[in-house]
Formats: C-alpha cells, structure tokens, sequence
C-alpha cells in the first residue's frame, strides 16, 4: 500500500508540468496519501530537498507555465551510484513511490530507480513531442500555437516589407515543432533535422514564389537541422531576398497551456497515480487514442517518433 507518494519534474520545463503536479498531487490526497514534492528534479532528489504538499500548495497553477516544483538537470543521476543513493534517499525518508515527469532522458533516471525496486510512473512532458508510447507529450500543442502566433504576426510585416522571414523553433533532435507550425502557417520551406537540407530547393522555391508575386516568405526551421542565421547568409545575396532572422527559442517554453495540454496533464497525472496504486512500476501514462494508457518506461526512448513521409509530401503541396 502506498501511503507517501513523492512528484519531480526533470529536464526541460514544458507548459502543462504545472498542471500534471496539481493531478498527481490531488489524486494522491484523494486515495488518502501522503503527497510530497521534490524540488529541483533529480539534483533535488540528492540533496534531500522535499516539501509536503497539500490540495492548496497546487492551488491556482493550473495554467501557469513552468514547474513550481523547479527542474534541473543531475549529472550524478547518472551513474549507477547516483540511482542507488537517490532510492535509499527516497525509502529513508519514507516514500513509497515516485512520480517523474519529463522527457525521455528523465525517463532512463525513472527506469534506473524502477530496476532497483522501487515503483515508478512516468508522465511525458516536453516541447519536443518525440517520445514513443503516446501520441503527444504535455507541453507540445502549447510550443506549436506559440510558434504559430509569432509567424503570424511575422507575416503582418513580412508582407509590408515585401521580405523573408527564417523563423528558428526549437527541436535539437526533433522537427515535429517546425513541421506542425510550418504546415499551419503555410511556410514556403521547413528545414527539420530528419531530413537533408537542401538549399537549391529552397531557392527554387523562393524564387518561384516571387515569380508569382508573392510579397513575403517564410521559412520554418528546427534549431537542429540548421540555424536560422547560418540559413540566412547562405541565401543573402543570392537573389533577390532580404532576409531577417527571427530566434523563438525559449519562448516556446513559456506561457500558460493550451487546454489541450492542461486537461491532457490532468487526465496522465491522474493516470500514473492509479497504475501505482494498482502495483504497477516502471510505466508511463501516455496518451493513445485519446485514452491514457501504460506502456514500459524504456518505450519512450526505444520508439521515438518518425516526422512521416506524408506530412512533408503535404508541405509540398500546400505550399506551391
């Protein structure tokens, strides 16, 4: 029986981890546990840094961004030593399970404090939206519609300066970012780290679309696959483009969920809570269909998710 459950959030913030510590937390209370909050992720965890949690302690966070419970990155945790003295940590001062909720790589700290024993649950929550095992992570509806209202107060003034835009968002490993924000801003090009960069083509492209006598472009692309600035002095001077760079970064971090993350982060936190009470350790509550469902914690990293051919063959032809 569980009667001290413990919360963390790791890696990078998302909007809607707010949201998923108020569920977790209030599951928790309802099923008469004990809640506690790690703060500082896993460095935290280390430190011994927890706070009690109550219903009022989460209490109008729902759709603040961020994390109350702060999150940052452990080198520590790791190396195998660092696990086994987080879980010692954890069983001295009495918990009885931990939730984790981040992305894949504070995943592989939640499956190494599983292998030791002690029963985990894992909600996903990051921008990126590459882990396997649910369809969408906590966090990634929110970066793509702030990504969006950025390009389209862009396209205002691009189009009176009769100029194009390189819009940088943020997916080091991951383009699913650019790709949705690039198909529903119709960008004339989307530069995603799963596929090559191809420069002629997007001369080819600009070019056309000046032939037509379009007044501005917009090219979207994901910090991995190429900088918006290294894209923009390899086409300066070209032709006839004048270029401006735009660098969204953290912004897509920051902000209140959409309410399709914040009741997602509801529903997943809730979820993970009730698989621990039903003795179940080492899983995820991912979003499957519209219906929250387990699956191991390794899936995460083992199944990433693929930007399909579909959707590029899409941008193609929308953006003619």
């Amino acid at each position: 029986m569980i009667k001290k459950l413990a919360v963390l959030t790791s890696g990078g913030d998302a909007p809607g981890m707010n949201a998923a510590i108020r569920s977790v937390v209030r599951t928790a209370l309802y099923n008469n546990m004990e809640a506690v909050g790690i703060m500082n992720g896993y460095q935290g965890l280390l430190n011994g840094d927890f706070i009690p949690m109550s219903k009022g302690s989460v209490g109008g966070i729902l759709l603040h961004g961020g994390t109350i419970l702060r999150t940052a990155r452990c080198m520590e945790f790791m190396k195998p030593e660092g696990i086994d003295r987080g879980v010692e940590i954890l069983r001295k001062n009495g918990m009885d399970a931990l939730v984790v909720i981040g992305g894949d790589g504070s995943f592989h700290g939640a499956k190494g404090i599983a292998d030791k024993g002690f029963p985990v649950a894992g909600v996903p929550a990051t921008i990126d939206n590459d882990m396997g095992g649910t369809d969408f992570t906590i966090g990634f509806d929110t970066a793509c519609n702030t990504a969006l209202e950025c390009v389209a107060r862009l396209r205002d003034t691009a189009s009176s300066h009769d100029r194009l835009f390189i819009v940088e968002v943020m997916g080091r490993n991951a383009g699913f970012i650019a790709l949705q924000t690039g198909i529903a801003c119709g960008a004339e090009y989307i530069a995603i780290p799963e596929k090559p960069l191809d420069i002629d083509h997007i001369r080819t492209k600009l070019r056309y679309a000046r032939e037509r006598g379009k007044t501005h472009s917009i090219i979207i692309t994901a910090e991995g696959a190429c900088s918006a600035q290294k894209l923009c002095d390899e086409l300066k001077g070209k032709e006839d483009y004048d270029p401006r760079v735009v660098v969204l970064g953290h912004l897509l971090r920051g902000g209140h969920p959409t309410c399709t993350d914040a009741s997602m982060a509801a529903r997943l936190g809730a979820g993970a809570v009730q698989g621990l009470i039903n003795g179940e350790s080492g899983f995820m509550a991912g979003m499957v269909n519209g219906s929250v469902e387990f699956s191991p914690l390794e899936r995460a990293w083992k199944e990433k998710h693929e930007i399909s051919d579909s959707d590029m063959k899409l941008l193609s032809v929308l953006s003619i």
